[in-house]
């Protein structure tokens, strides 16, 4: 859907590339002429990555960093300048999440996320927005947030505020920093079949004795399936793009409307049948002139 040129020349820095859809966007952004940044936790893992997906000699850095600390961001994004001579894109994808029961988590596990979340986009956010003002160049910041951040989750409570933190800095920083030409937004994914997140869908399916717990994720989403990457791919390439230029402190939901269909107080009436429908209408009673008609909006 996009030319092969498209984002020809632009350096990209993912966080958390190694795996799931930061490696997903790294593999798709350079096939559209992009040179990317894989920044994680494990070396071995951002390897492998870079080997599976990189296309010409250069076009992959890979390199090891904690997103935790300040002092390793800083080092990793003057290695990347020295490498690239610059940075156009940054994208926080680097996440975490325990979904569990909120009082049976320590402080720490708390901490974890929020550091990892929240402080690891902070600090990159930083590190990236001082370094384009300084050298006056534009730049982009892409981050990879939840539904939840908006609407609050049981059972993901870190997450839920870690996210939550992002996305009202994507917004506050965009009406910041705009006028030194950077742009700041945001995608908000729905379900997703990553690794991670099928790992914790996976470790919970006890709990559920009659169902498996992916048709309970399905059963909720209008569309009736999961996202595909590709799909979340293609939106993070189009907001990256010059051709949304003109796009900041917007947040993009992808969910094939589950929130709205969660949020929606008759949204429970999907599940009445066209049949019942009928017999409803048919049941009641004979109106008076000043009743109103009953409108069947499934006829």
């Amino acid at each position: 859907m996009f030319q092969d040129d498209l984002l020809k020349g632009q350096v990209v820095l993912i966080t958390g590339g190694g795996t799931g859809l930061g490696r997903a966007i790294a593999g798709q952004f350079i096939k559209y002429g992009a040179k990317v940044v894989l920044v994680g936790r494990r070396k071995n893992v951002l390897t492998d990555a870079a080997n599976n997906i990189s296309r010409t000699r250069g076009d992959v850095l890979a390199i090891k960093c904690d997103v935790r600390y300040a002092d390793e961001i800083e080092n990793t994004f003057a290695q990347v300048i020295a490498e690239f001579g610059k940075v156009d894109c940054l994208i926080n994808n680097a996440a975490g999440n325990f979904v569990a029961p909120t009082h049976h988590l320590s402080s720490n596990a708390f901490k974890l996320i929020i550091d990892t979340v929240l402080m690891g986009s902070v600090n990159f956010s930083l590190t990236a927005g001082k370094h384009w003002i300084k050298q006056k160049e534009k730049g982009t910041i892409l981050n990879i947030l939840t539904t939840y951040a908006n609407t609050g989750s049981a059972f993901v409570v870190p997450s839920a505020c870690a996210k939550a933190g992002v996305e009202n800095m994507t917004k506050s920083l965009a009406a910041e920093w705009g006028k030194y030409g950077i742009r700041v937004i945001g995608i908000a994914p729905g379900p997703f079949p990553t690794e991670g997140a099928m790992r914790q869908l996976r470790l919970n399916e006890d709990l559920f004795s009659n169902k498996n717990i992916l048709e309970f994720v399905t059963e909720r989403i209008p569309l009736g399936r999961f996202g595909k990457l590709d799909e979340l791919v293609n939106l993070a390439i189009f907001l990256v793009s010059p051709s949304a230029e003109f796009i900041t402190g917007e947040v993009v939901r992808i969910d094939g409307g589950e929130i709205v269909n969660l949020s929606g107080e008759f949204c429970f009436l999907n599940g009445v049948t066209e049949d019942c429908w009928s017999r409803n209408k048919k049941l009641k009673r004979p109106r008076t002139q000043k009743e109103p008609v009953f409108n069947n909006s499934l006829k």
